[in-house]
C-alpha cells in the first residue's frame, strides 16, 4: 500500500511538471509597464479581476487566467518580489500555473518535503504548525465563539487525504504567521477526527476557508492568495470601527467624550488606509474607547498635526479624556507591534471621572472586594445634567484628576438616570443633590458599605473635607458605618440598540448579497431554504395565531377592556374534575386566576375576591377559580417547589422553615400552555385594632373573644387590597414570571380518602 501511494505521489508530480507552462511575465499579464506605481497596478488588478472572474466570465481559460492575474499582481503589489522578479526574472515561490479550480492556490511542491510529509492518514505525520491550531468541538463553542466578539477567527478545514490542502499550504503559513501577530485567532478543523464541528459550521468540502466574528461564520470564496485572506479578514471586521478624522471634524470627535462617556483615540500615520492592526485594536476596545485615524500625507490634517506636534517618521497614538486640548497619553515608535498598543490602550480604558451608564461599566470600575490588601472604594457623585450642576461636576473632576491611589476610583451618576440607586444611597430623605459618597462593594449580589461625606458645591471647604475623609478611610476602613443592597443599574444606552441593530442588518444583507454573487445556485439552496421557511413561519403561523388568540403580553390596559357582560364574577373551583380543563388544557393565551383559601376563609375571600377582579371579567382570556388549601394543600406545595424562585418569595415571610406556610390569600394566574406562574402575595393595609386597646379594657371574656374574631375578620378581608394594582400590572404584562418543568399531577390535587 505504501509503495502505491508514493507511486500516485511520483505520477502526480510528473504530470504538474508535464503541464507547467514556461515562466509567466506578470507585467504582460497585467499589462502594466515596469515603471507602473503601485496605484496603477492595483486599479488594473482589479479591472481585470472583475473582467475574468469565473463566476462571471464563462470563457474555458478564465479560470486559469484570473489565477494568473492573481499571482502576478501577489508579485507586484510585494516589493520584494518585484524585485527579486526585475533582478532575476523569478521569484522565491515561482511556480507554473496549471489547470485548477477557482478558489485554490496552485503551488508546485519541493519533492523532499512533500514526500517525506506526505500526509496519506498518518496522524503522526501531520504538519506540526497544524496541530498546534487545532479545533475540536467543545473548545469551539467554550472558547472560539465568545472570544469572537473580540478578535476574529480564521478557520482551515483539512483532511488527511486532501491533495488539493497541500497546495495551499505555503500560504497558509504565511498568512497565518502575520495574521497571529495582528491578533487574529488562527483555528484547523479536520473533517476526519472533528466531523461534528465541520458540519456545525456548515463546511462541507476540503480545503475550505472560513472566518468567525460575533459568531457568525463567512466563508472565504475567493483564489486562496496572501492579499485576499488579508482583505477577507479586513472584511470581517464592521465598517464603522475607525472613523477618519480631519482639520474639518476634529473638535466634533474629540468633544463627543461627554456624550458616549468614552475616551478618544488618534492615530497619526502616513499610509493611505487604516492599518488592519490599528482596525483589530478598535474592534477589541469598541466597549471602552472611541478611535479615529488622521492620515499625515493629506493636506486637510496639517494643523492637526501642527497643534499636537506630530512626529512624521513614526505612527503616533494619542488618547484624549475629558480634555480636549492636551492628550492624557500618548506613544510613537516606529513599527508598533500589538503588544504594545495593548497594553497602552488598556491602562486607558476610562475616563478619569466616568459617568455610571450600565452595570457592567460599574463592575468594572467598583469591582467586588475579593481580599483585605484588593480592596477598592468608589467616590461618587450624584448630580443632575442641568447646566446648574455644570461648575460643581467641574470641580469634582478637578479633584479627581489630582488622585494619585490605586485604590480609590472616581466616578458620576446622574440622579434623573440611575433613580433607584440614588434613592438607596441618600438614607435621608432630605438631601438632594449634588452629594459626594464613598462605598465599598462587598459582594455581587449587591452589599455595600458607604458613607454620604458632603453636599457638594465645588468649594475648598468641599474639597477638604472629602481629601480629609479619604485619608480618614485609608486609615480606617471601618468609617463606612452604613450598609445597603444597591439596585442593578439602568442601562442608559439601551436605546442605542435600535441603531445598533439596523447596521447588524445592514451588515448582514451586504454580506448576503456577496454570498449570491459568488456562490452558485445549488450552494445557496440551504440559504434560500432557510429564509423562505422563516418568513413561511412568521406570516403563516405567528401573525395568523396573533389574530386569533389576544396574547396576554399585548393585552390593553384596563381602562380599555371591554366592560362586564354580567354583574357578577363566575368563580369555579379547582379540583380533580375541573383540573384539565382549567388549567393542563387551558387555550394558548388564556390564564387562570387563582384564589387560594381554607374553608374557615373562603365566604370572606371570595366575597373581597369578586369585588377585586369584576372589572376584569370583560377580558375573553381571563377565567377565575379558587383552591380550598384545606383540601389540595400538597397541590400548592408541590407547585412551589417546582417554582423554586416563588418558593422563596413564598418562604420569606415564614419561620425558618420549621412551621408549616399559610398560603391563604394568596393568588396565582396560571399560563398553562406555557407553564408559568404569576404570584401574588396579601398584604394587610387595614385599621390597626390594637391602637383601640384602651378602649376596650373594661371589656367582659366574651367581649375580648368577639374582639379577637373582628380583627381576625379584617385582617382575612383586607389580604386582598391590593390585587387590584397586581391585576393591571397583569394585564400589561410587567409581572415576574416563575416557570416550571410540568403541572404537578392529577394525584397531587384528588383529596385523600
Amino acid at each position: 500500500m505504501y509503495y502505491l501511494a508514493c507511486l500516485a505521489y511520483v505520477v502526480m508530480l510528473l504530470t504538474g511538471a508535464t503541464h507547467a507552462g514556461p515562466e509567466m511575465d506578470p507585467y504582460k499579464i497585467l499589462g502594466v509597464t515596469r515603471s507602473a506605481s503601485q496605484a496603477e497596478i492595483k486599479k488594473v488588478y482589479k479591472r481585470l479581476a472583475k473582467e475574468w472572474h469565473p463566476d462571471k466570465n464563462k470563457n474555458p481559460g478564465a479560470e486559469d487566467m484570473f489565477i494568473k492575474i492573481t499571482k502576478s499582481y501577489e508579485i507586484l503589489s510585494s516589493e520584494d518580489k518585484r524585485a527579486n522578479y526585475d533582478r532575476y526574472g523569478q521569484t522565491d515561490d515561482t511556480q507554473p500555473y496549471g489547470n485548477g479550480r477557482y478558489g485554490q492556490h496552485q503551488d508546485t511542491f519541493n519533492f523532499d518535503e512533500s514526500f517525506y510529509n506526505f500526509p496519506f492518514n498518518s496522524k503522526t505525520q501531520r504538519d506540526f504548525a497544524d496541530s498546534k491550531y487545532t479545533l475540536h468541538f467543545k473548545q469551539y463553542v467554550n472558547d472560539v465563539v465568545p472570544d469572537s466578539s473580540k478578535r476574529p477567527y480564521l478557520i482551515k478545514i483539512t483532511s488527511d487525504w486532501c491533495f488539493s490542502c497541500i497546495h495551499i499550504e505555503p500560504v497558509w503559513k504565511e498568512v497565518v504567521e502575520e495574521m497571529e501577530t495582528l491578533g487574529v485567532g488562527i483555528g484547523v478543523v479536520d473533517v476526519g477526527n472533528e466531523r461534528r464541528l465541520a458540519n456545525h459550521l456548515g463546511a462541507h468540502r476540503t480545503p475550505s476557508i472560513l472566518g468567525v466574528l460575533n459568531g457568525k461564520v463567512t466563508f472565504f470564496h475567493y483564489a486562496v492568495a496572501k492579499e485576499h485572506l488579508r482583505q477577507f479578514v479586513e472584511d470581517l471586521l464592521p465598517q464603522r470601527l475607525v472613523e477618519w478624522v480631519t482639520d474639518k471634524n476634529d473638535l466634533h470627535f474629540l468633544n463627543s467624550w461627554h456624550e458616549l462617556n468614552k475616551p478618544h483615540v488618534l492615530l497619526f500615520d502616513q499610509v493611505p488606509v487604516v492599518p488592519l492592526l490599528y482596525k483589530l485594536t478598535a474592534f477589541a476596545y469598541k466597549d471602552y474607547l472611541q478611535f479615529g485615524y488622521v492620515d499625515q500625507g493629506l493636506s486637510e490634517t496639517a494643523n492637526l498635526q501642527k497643534q499636537f506636534n506630530i512626529n512624521t517618521y513614526a505612527p503616533t497614538m494619542l488618547i484624549f479624556k475629558e480634555s480636549t486640548d492636551k492628550p492624557a497619553d500618548i506613544i510613537q515608535a516606529k513599527g508598533m507591534k500589538k503588544q504594545i498598543i495593548d497594553e497602552f490602550v488598556s491602562n486607558n480604558k476610562f475616563l478619569l471621572v466616568p459617568r455610571l451608564v450600565n452595570q457592567k461599566l460599574f463592575d468594572e470600575l467598583c469591582p467586588v472586594k475579593q481580599f483585605h490588601r484588593r480592596r477598592k472604594y468608589c467616590v461618587l457623585l450624584m448630580t443632575g445634567d442641568e447646566e446648574s450642576f455644570s461648575l460643581g461636576n467641574q470641580a469634582f473632576l478637578s479633584f479627581a484628576s489630582t488622585n494619585t491611589k490605586e485604590v480609590v476610583r472616581f466616578a458620576y451618576v446622574y440622579q434623573r438616570l440611575q433613580q433607584p440607586l440614588c434613592d438607596t444611597l441618600m438614607q435621608n430623605k432630605d438631601s438632594a443633590p449634588p452629594l459626594v459618597v464613598i462605598l465599598e462593594r462587598r459582594n455581587a449580589a449587591g452589599k455595600a458599605l458607604f458613607k454620604p461625606v458632603t453636599a457638594w458645591n465645588g468649594s475648598e471647604e468641599d474639597k477638604q473635607c472629602l481629601l480629609e475623609e479619604l485619608e480618614r478611610l485609608q486609615k480606617d476602613p471601618s468609617i463606612l458605618v452604613h450598609d445597603a443592597m444597591l439596585p442593578e443599574l439602568n442601562n442608559e444606552f439601551a436605546s442605542m440598540f435600535v441603531i445598533r441593530w439596523i447596521y447588524a442588518c445592514y451588515d448582514y444583507l451586504s454580506e448576503v448579497i456577496d454570498d449570491i454573487l459568488h456562490n452558485n445556485w445549488r450552494e445557496m439552496m440551504p440559504l434560500l431554504s432557510l429564509i423562505f421557511s422563516a418568513l413561511f413561519i412568521l406570516f403563516g403561523t405567528v401573525v395568523i395565531q396573533a389574530f386569533r388568540f389576544g396574547c396576554l403580553t399585548h393585552t390593553s390596559r384596563p381602562s380599555k377592556l371591554r366592560p362586564p357582560k354580567k354583574n357578577f364574577v363566575e368563580v369555579t373551583e379547582l379540583t380533580d374534575i375541573t383540573y384539565m380543563s382549567n388549567l393542563v388544557k387551558l387555550r394558548p393565551g388564556h390564564i387562570n386566576i387563582v384564589l387560594v383559601l381554607t374553608d374557615a376563609s373562603k365566604n370572606i375571600l371570595l366575597s373581597k375576591f369578586a369585588k377585586e377582579v369584576y372589572s376584569f371579567t370583560g377580558s375573553l382570556t381571563l377565567h377565575f377559580s379558587f383552591l380550598n388549601i384545606d383540601k389540595h394543600g400538597e397541590w400548592m406545595n408541590t407547585l412551589l417547589e417546582y417554582a423554586q424562585d416563588a418558593m422563596q418569595i413564598g418562604a420569606d415571610e415564614g419561620d425558618a422553615g420549621n412551621h408549616e406556610m399559610d398560603y391563604t390569600g394568596y393568588v396565582l394566574a396560571l399560563n398553562g400552555h406555557k407553564k408559568y406562574l404569576c404570584l401574588f402575595k396579601p398584604v394587610y393595609t387595614g385599621e390597626d385594632l390594637d391602637s383601640k386597646s384602651s378602649e376596650d379594657e373594661g371589656a367582659t371574656s366574651g367581649g375580648r373573644s368577639n374582639r379577637s374574631r373582628s380583627l381576625s375578620t379584617l385582617q382575612i378581608h383586607h389580604k386582598l387590597d391590593r390585587l387590584g394594582l397586581w391585576m393591571e400590572r397583569l394585564m400589561e404584562g410587567t409581572l415576574p414570571r416563575y416557570y416550571i418543568p410540568t403541572w404537578p399531577g392529577l394525584d397531587k390535587i384528588t383529596p385523600s380518602k
